[in-house]
This record gives C-alpha cells, sequence and structure tokens, in this order.
C-alpha cells in the first residue's frame, strides 16, 4: 500500500506531501527537510514575487537533492469599485483603533493584469529553475500555460474540492489532483462550486473522486497521522497532503504565536471566515472573525480585502496578539505537535506500517 504510481511518478519514498502553505510558513528547511525524510516539500509561493520564488528555489537546491515542487495561486478575475474599497476599509477602522493604528485610506489596490503578468513570470521562474513538480490552487491555468510546463516534463498537481473540478483538473492535462475535504485549514480550493457546496468531507470526498478519475488523488484535510494516511489509502487515494500538520513543526516558518494557538486549541475551535481574505478559509476562532462576521458578506473578493487587512495581520503579529491575526488550521489541530518535520514524516510512516501488519493479522484470521 506504501508503494504505488504516485510515488513512482514523483520519485518519493513515502506518500506525504507537505502542503504548500503561502505566506512564508513554507521555509527552504520545512521543504527540504520534508524530502529528505522522503516526502515531497513544497514551496507555498502564492504571495511570493518571482524574484522571491527564484531565490527560495536555489536555496532549497542546496539543502536537498531529492525532488521538491512548488504551488502557484491562479489568477481569477475580481471586480471592486472605490465605494466596495471605502466601505471595507471604514469598517477596518475599528480593528486598527484596538490596535492603536493610525487610519488609512492610501491602498494599492491589485490589479488583475499585474497579478496574472507575475503568474506568468512565476510559470517562467518554475520552468528556468528546472522544478520538477508544480501545483495550483484557486482553479486550472490557462491551455498554453499548462502546454509550456508540459513541454518540459514538469509533473502538475491540481486542487479539487468536489468531484466535478476533480474531473476539470483531469480534463485540463492535471498529472495528479489534490482532492481537499471540508476539514482543511486554511483557504478553500473551490473554483467552480461554491463554498458551501464544496463542504464536502474528506472520506466521503475521496472514493467518489477516485471513481470519477483515472489519476492518481492526493487527499487533504484533517490528516495528522499514519491513521489519516491509512484511511486515505483504503479509500483509494495514492498519497496524502498534511499541512496543519507542519505547521506547527520546528522548522515551520508560522508565528510562534500562530503555533502556540493550535497547539491549545480544540477541534470544535475553528471556523470560515473571508473577512482576512475574502475568500473562505478555516482558522482558529478568534476576536476579528467574530467582530467581522455580520460584515463578511459585503467585503470585497479576493486578492483585495486580503490588502486591506495586511496592516492589520502584520501589526497584531508584531505585538504576539492572536486576538487579530489569521490562525489557519484543520479541524485535526487536537493531534498537532512541535516535533521536527522529519520526525512527523517517519512517525506517520511508522504508524501507517503498524495498521498495515494490524489489517494483515486480520486478514489471516
Amino acid at each position: 500500500m506504501l508503494n504505488n504510481e504516485m510515488m513512482k511518478h514523483l520519485k518519493i519514498k513515502n506518500p506525504i506531501i507537505q502542503a504548500p502553505m503561502a505566506g512564508g510558513i513554507t521555509t527552504s528547511d520545512l521543504v527540504a527537510e520534508v524530502s529528505n525524510a522522503g516526502g515531497l516539500g513544497m514551496i507555498g509561493a502564492g504571495y511570493q514575487t518571482p524574484i522571491q520564488s527564484r531565490e527560495q528555489i536555489r536555496e532549497i537546491k542546496q539543502l536537498t537533492s531529492n525532488p521538491f515542487g512548488i504551488n502557484l495561486f491562479v489568477p481569477n478575475e475580481f471586480n471592486v469599485t472605490p465605494d466596495a474599497v471605502q466601505s471595507a476599509n471604514q469598517i477596518l477602522h475599528t480593528i486598527r483603533k484596538q490596535l492603536n493604528l493610525e487610519p488609512t485610506d492610501s491602498f494599492d489596490i491589485p490589479e488583475y493584469k499585474t497579478i496574472f503578468e507575475s503568474f506568468i513570470e512565476q510559470v517562467k521562474v518554475v520552468i528556468e529553475e528546472n522544478v520538477s513538480i508544480c501545483s495550483f490552487t484557486f482553479g486550472i491555468p490557462p491551455q498554453e500555460v499548462m502546454d509550456e510546463l508540459k513541454q518540459h516534463n514538469i509533473t502538475l498537481i491540481g486542487t479539487a474540492t468536489t468531484v466535478r473540478e476533480a474531473v476539470e483538473n483531469e480534463k485540463a492535462g492535471m498529472d495528479m489532483v489534490v482532492v481537499q475535504g471540508s476539514e482543511a485549514g486554511g483557504h478553500r480550493g473551490n473554483f467552480i462550486d461554491s463554498r458551501q457546496e464544496s463542504l464536502i468531507g474528506l472520506m466521503s470526498l475521496i472514493p467518489q473522486v477516485v471513481d470519477n478519475v483515472s489519476i492518481p488523488v492526493i487527499a487533504a484535510g484533517g490528516i495528522m497521522d499514519g491513521r489519516g494516511l491509512m484511511a486515505s489509502l483504503c479509500l483509494g487515494a495514492q498519497g496524502i497532503q498534511m499541512g496543519t500538520a507542519f505547521l506547527t513543526c520546528i522548522e515551520s516558518g508560522a508565528h510562534k504565536v500562530h503555533k502556540e494557538a493550535i497547539l491549545n486549541a480544540d477541534e470544535d475551535q475553528t471556523t470560515f471566515t473571508r473577512a482576512f481574505s475574502g475568500k473562505w478559509a478555516r482558522g482558529i476562532e478568534n476576536k476579528f472573525i467574530l467582530e467581522m462576521q455580520k460584515h463578511e458578506r459585503f467585503l470585497p473578493d479576493f486578492p483585495v480585502q486580503n490588502t486591506l487587512t495586511q496592516d492589520i495581520r502584520k501589526t497584531s503579529s508584531a505585538q504576539n496578539n492572536q486576538d487579530f491575526m489569521s490562525l489557519w488550521a484543520g479541524q485535526g489541530l487536537r493531534l498537532a505537535t512541535d516535533h521536527s518535520a522529519t520526525a512527523i514524516v517517519k512517525q506517520t510512516i511508522d504508524e501507517a506500517n503498524v495498521l498495515i501488519k494490524r489489517i494483515s493479522i486480520l486478514g489471516m484470521i
């Protein structure tokens, strides 16, 4: 069970992928350690500039000779009016006061054209730096981008939250697809179905996707150990992608307050919010989320809202104040540890092997 098509294709010894968490969490040390441990380390390049991505790729190559990958956000067109920005900003002024921040009306609101151009530059970096694996979140890239990456023999991995999205990933030419259950922390990867329609539990989602696509399926959402790995494999997945499990590890670049919040939280303390970024995401409930709930439906879409809250998140982090930080986490957070990335991979595989032996013994009875 711990040797399959996905592993051979990715050239990894263990069916474990470290989720590409953007925003500085996936440090070079974290990516390299997971790859050195036989899994697949992934750069979360969603918020990076092409120059930053190139620098990190080169840094990781000095730390590991094993395969690693990179994840890019697929740009989506968005509409925003000056009035909507001003209205959202006025709401945020009450939060800024609590952090002793001066009110501001000056923002460099992102434009789709600029974001898309940066995305294309990121793709060029992936090709030029010979990164062998590239995954995508928030949609499927244009066909010409897919074709260019395939011409350079780069393995492409899509993200889906429903069977329909998984099927579209396969039709577009993805080599594999990550299926994201509703338990997953951070931003939802849905791009066809709405957030509500895409909230399918992972154990229900895996077999339905497996029955409708022929490419390898990678399970993501609430998986923290060997039990989650084995459950996913038994349902037809060929590997798992773990985020929260690695977010609290030694090599993670997550803020210490973020790590402590996860290590001290219970499974019922996460919720969905779009108040931080304009896109629905799962994280630990805090003061910011609660105060913004009544305004959520009126806030600008990603990435505009993400820009508007940047100073709030940055200041809150600098003050070690978890009340206004985006504490992304999945529902399996009670199982989080502060171990090393290597130890997490090893423990997960050891637990899976113990379960395989138990299954084998039961089969002989």
